[in-house]
């Protein structure tokens, strides 16, 4: 086995500490040529389908991606900004937001951001975090409910990229944080905010990412975090159980996944009556082509025409104070243990250190 060259060493140097939020990805343009090779690595991913490799490869490769890429290059093309994909902007974002409320908490850490799918990818930016001397990182996913669709998949992403290295950094991962009071605070929040500005629903419908129903069978525990999560959340709003239902989003396939279906479950509603129904997809942080492609246009479509009258999207927690702050809460309770408030004393000693390297590299260069 080869290993990778690992950076040049100067002694002295004070390790860094990082945080890298791993989001799950997105196409580079909203073109049939740019989304092929994303959906390609998407649908290998051996955690995101569990079919035989060889039956997979075929039907990937001779049926899903030469007649499904066209459609979901279109789809991406009604969300696409001046800046680009809205996950990437939202991410990206986040990230550098993340690091300003942490520097508020008195922690001095560098705050990076990936894609487990496209780019920047978890490798490459894992590599540039070495190189700029962290040797600390703490993983941090954009997904609140685990399930080993996403989250084991960004902890795969990262072992995998350490197959290659001499020198591995110590490494925490976050596995969930489905429960935690400052996400689910942030929700509340956010979901009133939205209410003050224009009323409340019939029915609040709150909208998970579905996976097959086999995984739950298997001990997947992301079903049972979702409908936590939304227990918390109902509560948290004052909900009876029959002011709210989860569902299930984004089926792919002809297998049984997680129900009920989202889509179903509005036209439902719709029939009988219920007027106005709001959505919220509380699994999702970044607004994205699921929440505002599938929910805002296309299951609005289906509630309008199935007779509802009133259909309201509430948007992802993207940017938002509470949310950012509740990032920075859950990054700096998984960071307890680490140096990483820095006082002024310690940039003073930090600095003296730094100058008395530099004296002594001048010096031996100067005798070589």
């Amino acid at each position: 086995m080869s290993f990778r060259k690992e950076p040049k060493h100067t002694h002295g140097t004070i390790a860094k500490t990082a945080v890298l939020l791993v989001n799950l990805g997105t196409p580079d343009a909203p073109t049939a040529a740019a989304v092929r090779p994303y959906l390609r690595q998407f649908l290998s991913d051996r955690r995101v389908v569990e079919i035989p490799k060889v039956i997979w490869w075929l039907i990937l490769n001779c049926i899903i991606l030469p007649f499904r890429a066209g459609k979901s290059a279109e789809k991406y093309a009604t969300i696409w900004t001046k800046d680009g994909s809205p996950l990437r902007v939202h991410t990206e974002k986040q990230a550098s937001l993340l690091r300003g409320y942490l520097g508020e908490r008195g922690h001095e850490v560098r705050v990076a951001y990936a894609m487990r799918y496209g780019n920047p990818s978890v490798s490459e930016v894992l590599q540039q975090l070495k190189n700029e001397g962290c040797d600390r990182i703490l993983i941090m996913p954009a997904y609140p409910q685990y399930s080993a669709t996403t989250t084991a998949s960004i902890f795969d992403a990262v072992f995998h990229h350490y197959l290659n290295e001499r020198n591995v950094p110590e490494l925490r991962f976050i596995k969930h944080y489905h429960d935690h009071d400052a996400y689910l605070s942030a929700l509340e929040k956010s979901v009133r905010k939205y209410w003050d500005m224009h009323g409340r629903p019939d029915k609040l419908v709150m909208s998970f990412h579905g996976v097959p129903k086999r995984t739950l069978l298997l001990g997947d525990p992301y079903f049972c975090e979702c409908q936590k999560t939304a227990r918390l959340l109902a509560a948290q709003l004052g909900l009876r159980e029959d002011q709210y239902v989860v569902s299930f989003q984004s089926r792919f396939g002809k297998a049984e996944w997680l129900q009920p279906y989202t889509a179903p479950t509005i036209q439902k509603l719709a029939k009988e009556g219920v007027r106005r129904v709001d959505v919220v997809c509380p699994g999702f942080v970044s607004d994205c082509l699921e929440t505002l492609e599938e929910i805002a246009m296309e299951v609005r479509h289906d509630f309008l025409e199935a007779g509802g009258k009133d259909f309201h999207y509430i948007p992802c927690l993207n940017e938002d104070h509470a949310w950012m702050s509740a990032c920075a809460e859950i990054a700096e309770q998984h960071m307890i243990g680490w140096p990483t408030i820095i006082t002024s004393t310690m940039r003073d000693d930090r600095k003296i250190t730094a100058e008395v390297t530099q004296r002594q590299a001048k010096l031996l260069g100067a005798e070589q």
